[in-house]
């Protein structure tokens, strides 16, 4: 808050492209920093953040919004800067707003004073804006399931699996849309385990070998190998998916040989279907609403 602050100190109006970018300068951010986004990726963080910070300041009158997307500080906005030079956290300046002389004006809030005495943020929730914590939380669910995704995985029969990482990437697009995907017979799969037509008469294809291997088991070398070999005159590419690891010498074997491998681990793997909803479902929707300027043209 405080950097947005000081760069509307010279009372200049400004549209807030013009000043997110000269925010990001006076709080000396990285190229690295300026370049985050969100955990949904929708947007930067630093412009978030700063959208919070003239959200929460316009609404306290430290700016003041003359015309649609325009903002100009205030003469309360000059008293936050003189009285919080080095930087000011939204409980700072609504403490403030209580003090005699203030021209900071109370906080207008949905919530109950009430209820944020009882459950106040802690320092990583006051530090971040409502929709970085919105965002933390639901990163926070997907990890775990994730993690139960992958349990569930190497808990399943071989054939389970197999089925499972077919439909995860006709899921993804493979296939097309008159394509089709199977598991190939497992008594004779010549180390491939799926196939994926490409195109209804199956002239373009996608191998696909799946290990449903523990956490403890990585897979090798003379794994992507075999893989390779029982590509050979089939395809000049393929996909190889397990629930666990791949070892550093597999790695290099598969960014190193002619045949195209690529390497869906675990981690990887469940971020995948969680993306595209394998194995999952969607137990609850949020809606975030924002002020429509178009209306109140």
């Amino acid at each position: 808050m405080i950097p947005t602050l000081q760069v509307m100190d010279d009372g200049v109006v400004r549209h807030w492209r013009e000043f997110q970018p000269q925010v990001a300068d006076k709080a000396h951010l990285t190229d690295e920093q300026k370049t985050e986004r969100l955990p949904s990726g929708n947007s930067l963080r630093y412009e978030n953040r700063i959208g919070w910070a003239v959200s929460f300041m316009t609404n306290v009158g430290a700016l003041t919004r003359p015309k649609r997307a325009h903002y100009q500080i205030t003469d309360a906005g000059r008293q936050v800067l003189q009285r919080f030079p080095n930087g000011a956290k939204e409980h700072d300046i609504k403490r403030m707003a209580k003090e005699p002389n203030s021209q900071i004006r109370a906080y207008k809030s949905t919530s109950s004073d009430k209820k944020s005495a009882v459950t106040p943020p802690n320092d990583t929730d006051a530090a971040m804006t409502p929709i970085e914590q919105v965002q933390s939380g639901i990163t926070r669910i997907n990890e775990d399931v994730e993690k139960e995704l992958l349990e569930r995985l190497q808990s399943k029969e071989p054939a389970f699996f197999e089925q499972a990482v077919v439909e995860l990437l006709l899921a993804m697009g493979y296939g097309g849309s008159t394509g089709g995907g199977s598991v190939t017979q497992l008594s004779n799969d010549g180390g491939i385990d799926g196939v994926i037509d490409q195109d209804i008469l199956g002239l373009s294809r996608v191998y696909i070998q799946a290990k449903r291997y523990a956490d403890v088991n990585s897979v090798g070398r003379p794994d992507l190998q075999a893989f390779v070999g029982a590509l050979s005159g089939k395809a000049d590419s393929g996909v190889f998916i397990t629930t666990s690891t791949f070892s550093k010498n597999a790695r290099e074997y598969a960014s190193g040989v002619p045949t195209r491998i690529i390497l869906i681990d675990g981690a990887f793997l469940t971020r995948l279907m969680l993306q595209f909803g394998v194995g999952v479902q969607t137990r609850e929707t949020y809606t975030v609403a924002e002020i429509d300027e178009d209306f109140f043209e």
